[in-house]
């Protein structure tokens, strides 16, 4: 069995908003205790469905030349969302990120793995999230910590679990059709 386009467009659409983000990181505790405060979690964070992000980068100059110059790229990156920690009382970023992967629809171990492996060389370089309306003010440089969370199905074929847990990535099972909040299984690398 497969991964239905629609189970896939529901769960983005519920993490988009700070609520189902929340709910999704109740289902894997240790990111959830990131959060910077537990009475105020829907000021704690800023999500960023499908995120850009702008790399920066020294363009080479001559040796002698005292100015510096840089070229930006903006790039989508190859995840599902962005949770970015803010502190609830001064509205600034904190240095913890969380990137989520969704499992999409005809994607096997490999191409899930290597989207992985492709946010993590885009966020190894100078960047700064193209932030969503409302949070535009909001200091949006590189974190300190970034922690990858893979969300796959019941009907995700067992050797993308499989592989998930024996590369040590962290990830939950979600149940087809249910809704964000409802209990699914926690799996961590051991």
């Amino acid at each position: 069995m497969s991964v239905k386009q629609s189970d896939y467009e529901k769960l983005l659409a519920e993490c988009s908003c700070n609520q189902g983000a929340i709910a999704l990181l109740k289902q894997y505790r240790p990111y959830l205790e990131t959060l910077p405060s537990t009475r105020r979690p829907e000021e704690s964070l800023v999500t960023i469905p499908l995120p850009v992000v702008t790399i920066r980068q020294q363009i080479a100059t001559t040796k002698s030349s005292p100015i510096r110059e840089f070229w930006e790229k903006a790039l989508l990156l190859p995840c599902d969302l962005g949770i970015i920690m803010c502190d609830p009382e001064w509205k600034i970023k904190i240095g913890t990120e969380i990137i989520v992967f969704i499992h999409r629809p005809h994607e096997d171990f490999s191409q899930l793995l290597t989207r992985w492996r492709q946010t993590q060389i885009y966020l190894k370089q100078d960047y700064k999230w193209m932030m969503p309306l409302g949070a535009e003010h909001m200091f949006s440089e590189a974190a300190e910590k970034i922690y990858p969370l893979f969300v796959v199905f019941d009907s995700t074929d067992e050797r993308i679990k499989k592989g998930l847990g024996g590369a040590g990535l962290p990830f939950i099972t979600r149940e087809s059709n249910s809704p964000l909040d409802q209990k699914t299984s926690q799996n961590t690398a051991v």
